[in-house]
């Protein structure tokens, strides 16, 4: 799925704009799916990736986070963990299909469908340069840091 052009995109985002895709070109895009605002992993994710936007701003790079939560719901947890970058609601799961994310899990014991966390570093020119799935979140902020200092 790598080095491909990532077909542009709209989503209804925090700070009151959308976000689209090909606002981005020049920069490079970090774009990270999780399961759902305010859960222990997604916080733990969420917060790294905060503690590290100075460094992935230095690195040319713009962040942004996509969940099927409400926009209100990532209003709150933006606010909550102060976070420096924007969340992207898919309530309508558009993202989600479009970078293959929802996966059958199971929720005890009984299968849902779900997003599995995974990460995908879009170059300036819209191309599609890494991915990650069913990451971990401890450490992953870190990590693609380090790839985009590759890059």
């Amino acid at each position: 799925m790598t080095d491909r052009i990532v077909s542009d995109f709209e989503a209804p985002a925090t700070g009151g704009k959308p976000f689209k895709l090909s606002d981005q070109r020049g920069k490079t895009t970090v774009l990270y799916f999780y399961p759902k605002d305010s859960t222990p992993g997604c916080t733990t994710e969420a917060q790294q990736f905060r503690d590290l936007h100075a460094e992935f701003v230095k690195a040319g790079c713009v962040i942004a986070g996509v969940s099927r939560d409400s926009l209100r719901s990532h209003e709150n947890f933006k606010l909550k963990q102060e976070l420096p970058f924007e969340l992207l609601s898919d309530a309508d799961e558009a993202l989600c299909a479009q970078f293959e994310v929802i996966k059958e899990k199971k929720l005890y014991g009984k299968p849902v469908r779900g997003i599995e966390r995974s990460t995908f570093v879009i170059d300036g020119k819209g191309v599609l340069r890494r991915e990650w799935r069913g990451v971990k979140a401890p450490g992953h902020a870190q990590e693609v840091l380090e790839y985009i200092k590759m890059l």
